[in-house]
């Protein structure tokens, strides 16, 4: 089983489709979900503690705005983390929105400066595409799960 970094992180979708595969997704939706379980988070609306920007400073310089050293904190260690990455581009907003562009380059940024396998897909734009599109995450997952066996 690889932990496979999903872009958009916060994408249900694909998070599902790397678990039905037998992978673990690092994803938003875990990962923020333990922070407003946490106690100590006195405001779940913006999901972060004032530590996190500070610890964000470990994946985005200070002149980079709060609000991307914060994301940072999040989405940094599921980098880390990450053995191998799905990237969905031109993504419909209702597959998973991001919700900053800077933030999005820094990530796609430090994923490829990784050495992991990476596939990137493009968002299907109909029930064709959408076929080879869970094809190809099929094809990619089952290649992983090879590998994992040599």
């Amino acid at each position: 089983m690889a932990k496979v970094f999903i872009y958009p992180a916060t994408s249900l979708i694909l998070s599902d489709l790397v678990a039905r595969f037998g992978h673990q997704p690092l994803g938003a939706a875990l990962s923020i979900r333990e922070r407003i379980q946490t106690a100590g988070v006195e405001s779940p609306p913006l999901q972060i503690t004032p530590e996190d920007p500070k610890k964000g400073l470990k994946y985005a310089a200070v002149e980079v705005p709060s609000g991307v050293r914060g994301r940072m904190s999040i989405y940094g260690p599921l980098l880390e983390d990450a053995e191998a990455a799905i990237i969905v581009t031109d993504a419909d907003l209702a597959f998973g929105c991001m919700g900053c562009a800077r933030t999005d380059e820094l990530i796609l940024f430090s994923l490829r400066q990784k050495d992991i396998p990476i596939l990137e897909v493009e968002y299907p734009g109909n029930e064709e595409e959408g076929v080879r599109f869970v094809a190809a995450i099929r094809d990619f997952l089952a290649g992983l799960a090879k590998e994992e066996e040599k």
